[in-house]
């Protein structure tokens, strides 16, 4: 029995021991601050609500046993080192850091090997402070963006960044000339405290890349990455470098910081590439171009722009594309083939990231290996042709983040950057001297108020193409409009084939409905000319007049006539309107010349093809003059009864309350943007006109009138008639003389 005692106390002191010692350990643990990472079931994952049985709880124990085990290694190394005498005022700062370092390490894989080696070596007295960013450093952020669908997604991207941001940021965009000139007037009327922006032309820079064959869809804007350390300033030290379809879930100053992680000669911070595209086994024959592993995607790039230039960056990268290019003969991935290649040759070069840095949503990507949970989520990256159409396990939560920033009421950024002094911004001093002279007691403050609004301005949101007509005479239809008036889009584009200037008064999230709306209309889409200009809503009113006035900003042709959105031009009054600007020397001589408005109270209406159905509408009741049984005065100086009969344009003498619809020249002055809402807004801008002596002429709509100018001293008859009937655009022609009559309603019976 004695025997059996002095086995058992063994056996008690042995489980004591085993269960004791890592208990000590569980214990030091905690006392230097440094927990084990849980194992936690992700809110992305759709199997994530359901129970957990018993064999998924085995599995859980023992991961989390075998974390322990690592643990206790890493401890039992500690022991074995020789002593150290302890930072007391800093040991439970750093053992922080240490675990911060562990819990964001990556995944196998995915790269980051300095934060394995930080979660290693986490219960070091002295191990390195996590860096930070000074709470007013700039960051700097560098974008190559070409065109007009580039220039609206990246907005999304700069949304999301300033959303997290808590630094002053600086953008440094590499345009061509639309992308300079939409992104130019947004971030102008954006005005965004503590963000600075210049632009670089990308044209300048063609030549240096234009050498190098390219087959990706980006086309040669996507091979300028790799001259921006000769585009960028020579004094600017470092920058991010972007893509313009990324969306960004967290502070960018997070990856600013990593730039104090580089060692060595690394100059370049990238995440692997999440496809095996460079593996070359999508398909036979796939031959990708060299690359390390899995090599690197070029959609956030960390650039330590002085090293680069050190290093002679430029002669590196180009020496290697021509050695390349003399097998491959095309790139297929733009620059990210050339930069693979080049770190192929010096893997020194490179700083690899963890892959949340760049999580890449193409199809058959690995990039579900980047996050096991919302809060791992760093950069998302929607590199595939598809965009949101894309593949992924996660796609729809991804497809919300990017939805969140995309309708995001981009003033609600305006937010000052407390605790750091920023350059004086004259403009927005002056603004805010002026608002405080007003009197916040006056009824009319409000609507006094409207007229400082700097309404943020997106010019040219859909995709536009003009070419200027050779003749000097082209016309541009220009209106405003709020959502409640899309429906009529189509008919006016029906109606007027020439060029349309278009304002719309619209918040971030409409904005998306109108391009939803434009994007699904054949009618819409099949019109290359009609520019669409977005004036995002902001404060009670209205802004008429300031939507008249960007509309007219954008008009490129010499004339334009001023409309509404609600009226319908005639069939063929775009060329009447180009042929009278020659025949009245409009290019010459202050003139407007004023288009008869009608309205009707039907829904369903046969449009009037000619002056004498027109007329017959009128007489049977079908049409009205405009506004007539409300507001007589608006245009009474019209005169439609000499309007019935005239033949020739005739001139019309202003009076009060006068507000027509006009064609005038490029160059007429602008509405008083203090007119919002209904009422007064055309009738100031048409007394403005006459003040400065522009001649206002009744047009006689459709008349053609085609000068022959003598030569000789015969009358050449028919060749005159020749001349009439070559620009008949009907199906049928009645052949007269001047000096006949016809008799009343012998068009319809022709007809």
């Amino acid at each position: 029995m004695l025997g059996m005692c002095r086995g058992r106390r063994k056996f008690v002191a042995a489980s004591l021991a085993l269960i004791f010692i890592p208990a000590l350990t569980w214990l030091y643990l905690s006392s230097a601050n440094f927990t084990v990472k849980p194992l936690p079931l992700s809110p992305l994952d759709p199997q994530s609500s359901v129970l957990i049985g018993a064999a998924t709880e085995h599995q859980d124990l023992e991961l989390r046993l075998r974390d322990v085990e690592e643990h206790n290694h890493a401890l039992r190394r500690d022991i074995s080192l020789p002593p150290r005498v302890p930072n007391h005022s800093s040991h439970h700062s750093n053992s922080r850091q240490g675990n911060q370092l562990h819990t964001h390490s990556t995944e196998e894989g995915t790269g980051d090997s300095e934060a394995k080696k930080g979660a290693a070596s986490g219960n070091s007295s002295d191990c390195v402070p996590q860096p930070v960013v000074n709470k007013c450093e700039t960051i700097h952020i560098a974008i190559v963006c070409a065109g007009y669908n580039a220039s609206r997604d990246v907005v999304t991207l700069v949304k999301s960044v300033l959303f997290h941001r808590r630094n002053p940021l600086h953008f440094h965009f590499i345009t061509d000339s639309i992308a300079r000139k939409i992104l130019a007037d947004l971030f102008h009327t954006w005005m965004v405290p503590a963000v600075h922006v210049n632009f670089y032309d990308a044209d300048e820079l063609k030549s240096e890349v234009s050498w190098i064959p390219n087959k990706h869809y980006s086309g040669i804007y996507g091979l300028m990455k790799l001259v921006l350390t000769k585009t960028l300033p020579s004094d600017l030290q470092k920058v991010i470098v972007l893509d313009t379809d990324i969306t960004f879930a967290t502070d960018i100053a997070e990856l600013w910081v990593v730039f104090h992680k580089f060692k060595g000669q690394q100059v370049l911070g990238l995440v692997e590439n999440q496809s095996d595209w460079y593996l070359g086994n999508l398909w036979k024959n796939h031959r990708p171009w060299p690359a390390l592993g899995r090599g690197f995607n070029t959609g956030v790039i960390l650039l330590l722009l002085d090293r680069l230039r050190k290093l002679k960056w430029e002669q590196m990268w180009r020496l290697t594309a021509e050695r390349e290019l003399m097998s491959m003969l095309s790139t297929s991935l733009a620059d990210q083939d050339i930069f693979n290649a080049v770190i192929k040759q010096n893997p020194f070069l490179v700083h690899q990231l963890p892959c949340f840095w760049n999580v890449q949503l193409s199809d058959h990507t690995r990039s579900e290996k980047c996050y096991k949970d919302v809060s791992d989520l760093k950069v998302i990256h929607w590199n595939s042709p598809k965009k949101l159409r894309v593949k992924n396990k996660h796609v729809e939560f991804f497809r919300n983040l990017y939805l969140t920033f995309l309708e995001y009421d981009g003033n609600l950024l305006r937010r000052e950057l407390f605790g750091c002094p920023s350059e004086t911004d004259h403009n927005s001093e002056n603004l805010q001297k002026t608002l405080s002279e007003l009197d916040e007691d006056d009824p009319c403050y409000e609507f006094r108020r409207e007229r400082f609004t700097v309404h943020r301005t997106h010019v040219y949101f859909l995709h536009y193409e003009y070419e200027p007509a050779l003749d000097n005479t082209d016309v541009t239809l220009v209106a405003q409009l709020s959502m409640d008036r899309l429906q009529m889009l189509e008919a006016i584009c029906k109606h007027w084939e020439g060029p349309i200037s278009l304002a719309l008064y619209l918040s971030d999230a409409e904005a998306q409905q109108f391009l939803r709306y434009a994007q699904g209309s054949e009618v819409l889409m099949s019109r290359s000319n009609v520019g669409y200009h977005i004036v995002y809503k902001e404060g009670q009113f209205y802004p008429v007049n300031l939507l008249r006035n960007v509309a007219m900003g954008q008009v490129n042709t010499p004339y334009m006539f001023l409309s509404d959105i609600d009226f319908l031009p005639m069939y063929g009054l775009y060329e009447y309107l180009r042929k009278s600007g020659v025949q009245l020397d409009m290019g010459n001589t202050k003139k407007a010349l004023v288009v008869p408005a009608f309205e009707t109270l039907r829904y369903r209406l046969s449009f009037p093809k000619s002056k004498a159905e027109l007329l017959s509408q009128l007489d049977m009741g079908t049409l009205f003059t405009f506004r007539y049984h409300v507001w007589t005065k608006g245009h009474a100086p019209t005169d439609f009864a000499k309007w019935r009969t005239a033949t020739t344009p005739y001139r019309v003498q202003w009076e009060a309350d006068f507000e027509p619809y006009v064609m005038v020249r490029r160059e007429s002055p602008e509405y008083d943007r203090r007119f919002v809402g209904f009422g007064w807004n055309k009738v100031a801008h048409i007394m403005e006109l006459d003040a400065q002596g522009s001649e206002v002429l009744m047009s006689r709509s459709n008349v053609g009138y085609h000068i022959v100018y003598k030569e000789g001293q015969f009358y050449p008859v028919n060749l005159l008639r020749n001349v009439a009937m070559g620009q008949v655009n009907t199906p049928y022609m009645f052949l007269s003389d001047i000096d006949f009559l016809p008799m009343y309603g012998l068009y319809e019976y022709l007809r």
